[in-house]
């Protein structure tokens, strides 16, 4: 069976891209958060355009899930060709916030020292986080905040209507994270967002982005599908291949047909939770 390309094109830009930059005007350092295992699918291509010079640092979230020699990889590149500090954590369990704060808290310092060199007295430094759907900004904003956060209220004539969440010693993040949906004409990088759950699931064909990632995993790593399905052998249709992981999983109707569309939303669940492995789909060959 042959499996059709995924095509998404989001109709938000325009009006997430304004509302970034609206933000933007009240923050002095931006958190840039991508998925680990797709730091280019993940990322809107006109980021730096929209950030300017903005003091940035870029997070690869979820890097449990991703492979992780090419998240150091990935890491190196976003450091060494493009200038910015990048670290990976795992919004979740929590593991690299501290790391993350760190590395904002730097960059405090900094921007209160230019300030002292032009009279002024040094301030908190209020940062905010943009990404796209599903690539962890609640997870991390709770993480960030801690249990019995305190909003600091609005600030008038600065900040009126927002609200901002004190995340450590000279640090504030704006609570409301901005969403910048990514612009692509790859179809390949329509499957990988929606095969990693950042495009809703109510808006894509589950069966048709399964198969697909069957014939990913069939075609690279085949042992991730037999290993994790019981599979002797995988057949070179991805909808058989669908067909024989429902039966073994018990996705039966009537007449002891497979329904292959449960079977799709194992599979797809099952990846997305790292239990066939962890993988990259944006891979790099830098070091």
């Amino acid at each position: 069976m042959e499996v059709d390309t995924i095509q998404w094109f989001p109709g938000h830009m325009v009006k997430a891209r304004k509302m970034v930059q609206e933000n933007l005007k009240l923050v002095d350092i931006v958190v840039e958060l991508l998925d680990a295992r797709i730091p280019v699918s993940s990322r809107n291509p006109d980021i730096d355009s929209i950030l300017e010079k903005k003091p940035r640092i870029v997070v690869l979230n979820k890097a449990d899930l991703a492979d992780a020699s090419q998240t150091e990889r990935w890491s190196r590149w976003f450091s060494e060709e493009q200038g910015l500090q990048c670290i990976s954590l795992e919004s979740q369990q929590g593991k690299g916030i501290g790391k993350l704060v760190g590395l904002a808290q730097e960059l405090a310092v900094q921007i209160n020292s230019k300030l002292a060199a032009k009279g002024r007295k040094p301030r908190a430094v209020r940062m905010m986080m943009v990404g796209i759907p599903n690539v962890g900004k609640s997870s991390l904003i709770n993480k960030l905040a801690g249990k019995g956060y305190t909003r600091t209220g609005d600030r008038p004539g600065l900040t009126r209507g927002k609200q901002w969440i004190r995340v450590g010693r000279g640090l504030e993040l704006l609570d409301t994270p901005g969403i910048l949906w990514p612009k692509f004409e790859d179809p390949e990088v329509g499957f990988r967002l929606a095969v990693t759950g950042a495009i809703k699931d109510e808006i894509i064909n589950i069966e048709q982005v399964a198969l697909k990632l069957v014939n990913y995993l069939a075609e690279t790593t085949p042992d991730a599908l037999k290993n994790r399905y019981k599979l002797e052998e995988i057949n070179q249709d991805p909808y058989e291949v669908l067909r024989v992981i429902g039966a073994k999983r018990g996705c039966l109707v009537s007449g002891g047909n497979v329904d292959t569309f449960k079977a799709a939303v194992i599979v797809l669940n099952e990846f997305r939770a790292g239990k066939l492995g962890r993988f990259t789909l944006d891979t790099i060959d830098y070091f």
